[in-house]
């Protein structure tokens, strides 16, 4: 697949910035004490680490798409940092909360356990993360050229009770883009 996100960054910053984002990260904050350091990864537009930044957290972005890092930057006035996050070694990074909203969509389900397990060395004991991906019964479908990994709640729950992490909310949310994805989110603990 070729790097979508680095290829229409202008598009999807548009189509991705202006949407208010409170339904989504307000159960994370309402957990966390102001001024929290928070992580989010795959950051895209920046919109969530703005949300978070005026609320008087302290955000980080990790992206992918240098076009879309530099975009955050201008967008947020936060930091964000460049890089794969299977394979970036997060364990420096010590953070209160993670974020990652639509981060993980296009990770395989064979993929999915390894590549969290690596974000997850960045969120301290006690630690909360925001996760959210796209539901569904069958293994992925394509849409614009990406390919989503779609995911069943009692699948996602197997997992995160074998990581460790207790769910401390829960929300199934029709998407603001398009009306026929319903979004999993889920805000986490991580208990070990």
């Amino acid at each position: 697949m070729t790097n979508y996100y680095e290829e229409n960054y202008r598009r999807y910053h548009r189509q991705t910035f202006s949407i208010d984002p409170s339904s989504f990260l307000s159960p994370l904050a309402e957990v966390l004490c102001s001024g929290s350091k928070i992580l989010d990864v795959g950051c895209g537009s920046g919109r969530d680490m703005c949300w978070f930044k005026d609320r008087g957290f302290r955000p980080t972005g990790f992206e992918f798409s240098h076009r879309l890092a530099v975009l955050a930057r201008k967008y947020s006035g936060c930091p964000v940092v460049e890089g794969d996050f299977e394979t970036y070694d997060f364990s420096d990074m010590q953070v209160d909360a993670l974020l990652l909203v639509g981060a993980l969509v296009h990770v395989s389900h064979d993929r999915f356990l390894s590549a969290i397990l690596n974000v997850l060395r960045a969120l301290r004991p006690g630690g909360h993360l925001l996760l959210t991906l796209k539901e569904g019964v069958t293994q992925n479908e394509q849409v614009e050229n990406r390919i989503f990994y779609l995911w069943r709640d009692e699948d996602l729950r197997d997992i995160f009770d074998g990581l460790d992490l207790a769910v401390k909310d829960f929300s199934r949310q029709v998407s603001k883009i398009r009306e026929t994805d319903v979004w999993l989110g889920y805000v986490l603990q991580r208990t070990a």
